[in-house]
């Protein structure tokens, strides 16, 4: 008997409906990098693949998962991703996702960048309320519900009304979910 390698389960993209299929599965990958794929999404995918069960999938995300992360972290340039692939991967195959992730490349290393922008940011944040002690004492410093973006994540500062004395006992409670946002997407 063959053994099969984790690489032959790309040859499940052959079952695709078309390359929008999959294209559709290397953006459901990325969007759900940091969770996982859902339930629905991994219905989705085996329809899109024609696939009877999904016991093929988890290979077969694991190498796009690779393929994507070595793209978006590592120094590779758009004209290296097709030497990426094993031997053992067809052309045809190789063919489809190298145009596909030169295609997302740059986007999906400008997510990455935004991220890393982001994080230190609410991390300093954090650090600037610790112990009531705040940038600005300026209680029209917090809007009412201004909202900071974090993909998932949303951080939500209500505007003290009464006085001024209000918004550091809020803080606490700012800084919890500041300390949350950081802890849930990672350092």
């Amino acid at each position: 008997m063959e053994q099969r390698t984790l690489w032959d389960h790309l040859l499940l993209l052959v079952s695709a409906n078309s390359k929008d299929s999959v294209e559709s599965i290397l953006q459901t990958l990325w969007r759900t990098r940091k969770t996982g794929v859902n339930d629905a999404d991994r219905a989705t995918i085996c329809g899109m693949l024609q696939l009877e069960s999904d016991s093929d999938l988890d290979p077969l995300l694991v190498c796009l998962r690779m393929l994507m992360r070595r793209c978006v972290y590592d120094e590779i340039g758009k004209e290296e991703i097709h030497g990426l692939f094993p031997e053992e991967v067809s052309p045809e195959i190789q063919t489809i996702l190298t145009l596909l992730l030169q295609k997302f490349q740059n986007e999906w290393r400008e997510d990455v960048l935004k991220e890393k922008v982001t994080l230190p940011r609410l991390k300093e944040m954090s650090r600037n309320t610790e112990g009531g002690n705040m940038e600005s004492s300026d209680p029209v410093a917090f809007q009412n519900n201004v909202k900071f973006d974090l993909g998932e994540a949303e951080l939500t500062f209500q505007e003290a009304r009464d006085t001024s004395e209000a918004i550091p006992k809020s803080l606490p409670s700012t800084q919890a979910q500041i300390s949350d946002a950081v802890d849930a997407h990672g350092p």
